[in-house]
């Protein structure tokens, strides 16, 4: 199975080239789904009303689903009041109806994310295209199960259980349940949910595609975006050119901005060689339905919907180099394309190390060499952070 998240520029056109995508890949034999939330945009742009329950049939091969955040939050709810039901009676807690939740601020991530993980325990798809938010959203939001896991790992520590087994008893002399049990029980759903959906974020199969229009910034907001995933380990398998106007036109407006686009377009290409840029018409008109969506893709024979070429690849290959005969340090290497000096952040908290480009941060645990070394530099190389560990003679083995 393939999973191409789309993502890109606020009002760029992502939910539609996300559904473009999804239908050249049903042109092409592949089993596609598009995944989007429950909005009225999806709907415009495919022609069909989509349900929130079982996937909507769109074209031979396509179907769709839309996400509903609020259905999935009253299901966590209750699931969530009932297990706390007796904590609750003893609090004098009120319960709460299914009738009148309201999702909270935050659910529509939780809720993509579940849908995420769900349909890539299926064996229904080859191709997953997941409509997702503007870029720098997504980006949060794919950090957002390694974050909440350490948070977890922090706050309830698995080594902390050892008098488990204790605890019911302890239960039944008290007559009530354990909070603790309560919340270790509840951390290993939340852990075994978190780690499901980290790994299909993981999957080599998982690849992130960047739409933008043509303007004078596009290459550098793409840069910052493409550092950005690079850092939390996303991998980005082509860029999106959307709304291009045709060249050569008589008329002197249209051919500034045609110019203009080709300028941009151009840029473009030499900021991101390694990526495939695919080239998006303006049909001047906001595309619906399949056969509109057909002319963006170029036909069956689009390119638009194939995998980019490192397909495959290690999603996070942070690599540490020995170069302990030679220079006397051994070398972490974190790939960061489009990475620059400035607003670029290195901190060491004991065995952690915390990673700042720009406004997106990370936080890795040390490989267990370097825990026993301190760090003595860093550098920003060729697309990638360099950095740089001398061994700590109080902590490194000793040979004989």
């Amino acid at each position: 199975m393939r999973i191409v998240l789309v993502t890109g520029t606020g009002g760029a056109g992502r939910t539609t080239l996300a559904a473009a995508t999804a239908l050249a890949g049903a042109r092409r034999g592949e089993r596609a789904l598009l995944l989007t939330t429950g909005s009225s945009a999806p709907e415009t742009v495919l022609g069909t009303p989509l349900g929130a329950g079982a996937p909507t049939p769109i074209a031979p091969g396509l179907h769709a689903r839309s996400i509903d955040p609020g259905d999935r939050f009253r299901q966590e709810f209750l699931a969530f009041q009932e297990r706390a039901g007796a904590a609750l009676d003893l609090l004098g807690a009120a319960p709460l109806d299914e009738d009148e939740l309201t999702e909270l601020p935050g659910s529509e991530d939780f809720a993509l994310l579940h849908a995420l993980r769900t349909e890539h325990a299926s064996d229904d798809w080859d191709l997953v295209v997941v409509d997702m938010p503007p870029a720098a959203e997504t980006i949060r939001l794919l950090a957002l199960p390694a974050q909440v896991r350490r948070y977890l790992r922090r706050l309830l520590p698995p080594e902390r259980q050892a008098a488990r087994a204790l605890r019911p008893v302890l239960a039944q002399l008290a007559g009530v349940p354990m909070p603790a049990q309560k919340l270790y029980d509840a951390a290993e759903r939340w852990e075994t949910e978190l780690a499901a959906v980290q790994r299909t974020i993981d999957d080599p199969g998982t690849s992130v595609r960047l739409v933008t229009e043509a303007g004078p910034v596009a290459a550098a907001t793409l840069r910052t975006l493409r550092a950005g995933l690079a850092l939390h380990g996303r991998r980005t398998d082509g860029l999106v050119v959307n709304r291009l106007l045709p060249t050569g036109s008589a008329d002197p407006f249209l051919a500034a901005l045609s110019g203009s686009q080709q300028t941009a377009l151009k840029a473009l290409r030499e900021e991101f060689p390694d990526l495939p840029v695919h080239e998006v018409p303006h049909l001047g008109r906001d595309p619906q339905g399949v056969d509109e969506l057909d002319e963006l893709t170029g036909g069956p024979g689009g390119d638009i919907g194939a995998a980019g070429p490192a397909a495959g690849s290690h999603p996070d290959p942070w690599t540490v180099e020995d170069r302990l005969a030679t220079d006397g340090i051994l070398v972490w290497r974190v790939p960061l394309p489009g990475a620059e000096r400035r607003g670029l952040g290195l901190v060491r908290r004991g065995d952690e190390i915390v990673v700042t480009v720009g406004r997106f941060r990370r936080i890795r645990t040390l490989p267990s060499a370097l825990r026993r070394c301190t760090v003595s530099g860093a550098g920003l190389r060729d697309g990638a952070l360099e950095i740089r560990f001398t061994p700590d003679p109080g902590l490194w083995p000793k040979s004989d």
